[in-house]
């Protein structure tokens, strides 16, 4: 092994000596230098460079002292006794730190203001808070449509919301807000405050998250604004359904997210918004099961809803009930979408379309349930053609609609 050659060669070098004449001594003062001084500091020369040489080359140094630096740099070896040595996360708190300074001045508080009326006639004011980006310097705020818009029950009623007051960060300032626009299908809203000069966040590629890597969610938890938590990624494109049998396709993380962090940021290790905060799992049992919003979902909708007030989609016109093969077979009709009800005016009226049909195709694609339908028709523009094949009274034929604008 060359390392062990190496070291034995060094101990076989031979020593310089200092060397002792036991001749008589000579008066003459040449022949002592010649004699004695001479061999003496050559020998001392020698000595010094091997002994730089040594301690110089970091090989030879360490096959002398032992490789101490390598034992000691491993922090993370675990020691004769079980225990573990101490790991310093200094770059993960340095990650973590930089990234709140940099996205907590992009983040608010919001409060609603509600009145609500109970199913005996009383009405009396309540209040809700939640969170959100803000996305311009003039005051364009990104938030969910469920922090703002009013929620119904069949014991109460709340109106829409009376009041909205906007937060900032390090700011006790309480600044109105006004409703932009509102898309409860991605849970969607914007809002705006009259202030320029504000800290827009970053908005990162919600495409290129990996599993595994840090989260970061800020916002308003519980009403302890900039409030900031951290996990990791646990899942994407992870389907929830939420109580109202809505269905979203979200990105799962550990972070702790509480009531009042909705609307608030998730954000990646770069301190880029990656998502927008919107869901949890409770119940007993469940532990670090938060969801958000994919912030690339976000971003044509924000522009509509800036522009428009709302998000235009096209649309067919009908209710429908998904058929499967046992309803099917039941119910002597065929597998697919079976049409219950046409709007007036709507696409599928002008088309054609009628009660009792099924919708077994579209766009030459087979489907089996609304959620296919639906996927179809919004890859399309408003005014494009779509073309159904149905099943009408046990016969096959196409129908082509052209898809208007939801109402």
């Amino acid at each position: 092994m060359e390392s062990n050659n190496q070291e034995q060669k060094q101990q076989t070098k031979p020593k310089y000596e200092k060397v002792i004449d036991v001749s008589p001594k000579k008066s003459h003062s040449s022949s002592f230098g010649k004699n004695v001084i001479l061999p003496f500091c050559s020998g001392i020369l020698g000595a010094t460079l091997v002994i730089g040489t040594c301690f110089g080359i970091p090989n030879i140094r360490n096959q002398i002292l032992g490789e101490k630096s390598s034992v000691e740099a491993s922090s993370n070896e675990t020691t004769s006794n079980g225990l573990v040595d101490v790991v310093s996360l200094s770059n993960y708190s340095d990650t973590t730190i930089g990234v709140a300074n940099k996205v907590l001045p992009s983040i608010v508080g919001i409060k609603v203001q509600y009145t609500v009326n109970s199913m005996f006639g009383r009405g009396s004011v309540a209040e809700a808070e939640g969170s959100g980006i803000i996305i311009s310097e003039d005051g364009y705020i990104l938030t969910n449509n469920h922090v703002i818009a009013s929620d119904e029950s069949s014991y109460y009623q709340m109106t829409e919301a009376n009041k909205l007051t906007v937060k900032l960060f390090n700011d006790d300032t309480e600044y109105e807000a006004k409703v932009i626009g509102t898309d409860s299908q991605t849970d969607l809203a914007v809002i705006k405050i009259e202030k320029t000069g504000l800290t827009p966040a970053t908005l990162g590629d919600s495409d290129q998250i990996k599993v595994g890597e840090v989260a970061i969610a800020i916002g308003n938890p519980l009403g302890m604004q900039s409030s900031v938590t951290s996990g990791i990624i646990s899942a994407v494109n992870r389907e929830v359904t939420d109580t109202d049998g809505k269905t979203y396709n979200l990105i799962q993380t550990d972070a702790a997210i509480n009531s009042g962090n909705s609307g608030g940021a998730l954000v990646n290790s770069k301190g880029e918004v990656i998502g927008v905060n919107t869901l949890k799992l409770n119940g007993t049992g469940i532990e670090g099961m938060g969801f958000a919003i994919p912030i690339n979902s976000t971003k044509n909708i924000t522009e509509q809803l800036i522009q428009d007030g709302k998000v235009k989609r096209p649309y067919i016109g009908v209710s429908g009930r998904d058929v499967d093969e046992q309803t099917a077979k039941a119910n002597n009709i065929v597998p697919g979408v079976y049409i219950v009800s046409v709007e007036s005016f709507s696409a599928a009226e002008k088309a054609g379309l009628k009660p009792g049909d099924v919708i077994i195709a579209a766009d030459g694609k087979e489907i089996s349930d609304m959620d296919d339908l639906n996927e179809i028709k919004n890859s399309h523009n408003i005014g494009d053609q779509m073309t159904l094949k149905i099943n009408r009274d046990g016969k096959e034929q196409e129908i082509i609609l052209t898809l208007q604008e939801q109402p």
